[in-house]
């Protein structure tokens, strides 16, 4: 039997351990795993099953007496720890360049620039959370009109409006002014539009962000499969991630919980090809606001409705479960943390009982899909899948 569907979730920061290079990112000692599991809220029984904890290396949880599927952990090749690198190496692009970040705030040439363009003035021009941005600023930016304009760890430039002050199709087309702008040395991974509503003190960010990202400098699994005739879905913010690049159809999310729910829905349909999730609570909720419990809790929803995702599958579906980095909520600081990530695979198909040990690179994961369609690709990374198959 041949694999019809394969639906790739990500966990967006879930590490499983400091990777080797930790050291040169400041992440030595950084186990977002490690961390959640020591709240009394994480309880994950079906990835349990899957082998997370049997994965080298992972010295938490109990270990499964025998697996109901194929287990590893993937090492980053990219420079880089954040999402837009990560999901470009899951999809088989190394990156040997990370994407530039300010935590300094944006340099005046490229304020100057945007001002210019946009005819609108600045404000803030620093990393900042999300929540707290709109605090401390969304009253100046009531008053004067002018643009919160922040960054994050992340390769990002974010501008905050308010949807009464600033018209949502205005606020894309500044950042349409601003994707143009921040190219060569300053190519940030995403342009986001951080629309928000609410008066002095309470505001709140609506659902109305649109990320505006750098295409993929290279060939993608997306690419490859598209180009074959196979279906390329995908659900929360991989669409953002890749530009909308070979991507045929895109469904947005408001949670990880719509994100699962969104996916089951997509199990009723008859396609053939990939179904690629990505859910960001973990990291966007949890993970940069040091929220163990919450990321816990999160971990716990996730793998009940996961469960009713394995009662659903075919018999020619494979399920596999990774994330993009780690972002360890227990660590000092808010910032993304270099760390292994996790490979779950299962299926009628796949080996149960089974480890594949440590691979070199995310890319692994795009090369055993590609492989699992039969599909060639100029990508990176080496197949597994002779590994994991029955």
């Amino acid at each position: 039997m041949n694999i019809k569907r394969v639906f790739l979730i990500v966990l967006d920061s879930y590490g499983i351990g400091e990777a080797p290079d930790a050291d040169k990112y400041g992440d030595v000692g950084s186990n977002t795993l490690g961390s959640i599991t020591k709240s009394p809220l994480y309880n994950t029984p079906n990835m349990k099953k899957m082998g997370l904890f049997n994965i080298d290396g992972v010295n938490c949880g109990e270990k499964e007496d025998a697996t109901i599927g194929s287990y590893g952990r993937l090492q980053e090749a990219s420079r880089g720890k954040d999402t837009t690198i990560g999901h470009w190496e899951i999809s088989g692009i190394i990156s040997d360049k990370p994407l530039p970040t300010y935590p300094n705030g944006f340099p005046k040439e490229v304020i100057d620039e945007f001002v210019k363009q946009t005819g609108k003035g600045v404000i803030c021009n620093k990393p900042y959370s999300g929540t707290e941005v709109l605090a401390d600023y969304a009253k100046e930016h009531i008053e004067t009109g002018k643009l919160i304009v922040y960054t994050s760890a992340d390769s990002v430039f974010q501008i905050a409006a308010h949807e009464e002050i600033v018209p949502l199709e205005d606020l894309y087309q500044y950042c349409r002014i601003a994707r143009e702008i921040l190219t060569g040395d300053h190519s940030v991974g995403r342009v986001i539009a951080r629309p928000f509503i609410g008066s002095e003190p309470e505001y709140k960010r609506t659902p109305h962000r649109h990320d505006f990202s750098l295409l993929p400098p290279k060939t993608t699994m997306l690419d490859c499969l598209s180009e074959n005739g196979y279906d390329t879905i995908g659900i929360g913010k991989i669409y953002d991630i890749f530009a909308g690049k070979n991507i045929a159809k895109t469904t947005s999310i408001i949670s990880n919980v719509d994100g699962m729910e969104k996916t089951l829905e997509t199990m009723d349909e008859d396609f053939k090809g990939l179904c690629f999730v990505n859910l960001v609570d973990f990291d966007m909720l949890y993970g940069h606001r040091n929220d163990i419990d919450g990321y816990a809790n999160a971990a716990t929803v996730f793998d009940k409705q996961l469960s009713e995702f394995m009662d659903k599958m075919k018999e020619d579906d494979l399920l596999i479960i990774t994330a993009d980095h780690g972002c360890d909520p227990g660590f000092p600081g808010s910032d993304h943390s270099r760390e292994y990530t996790p490979m779950l695979a299962y299926g009628a198909m796949i080996k149960e009982n089974n480890s594949i040990g440590t691979r070199p690179t995310f890319a692994d994961i795009a090369a055993t899909i590609l492989d699992a369609f039969n599909v060639n690709g100029d990508i990176s990374g080496e197949s597994f899948l002779p590994n994991i198959i029955k």
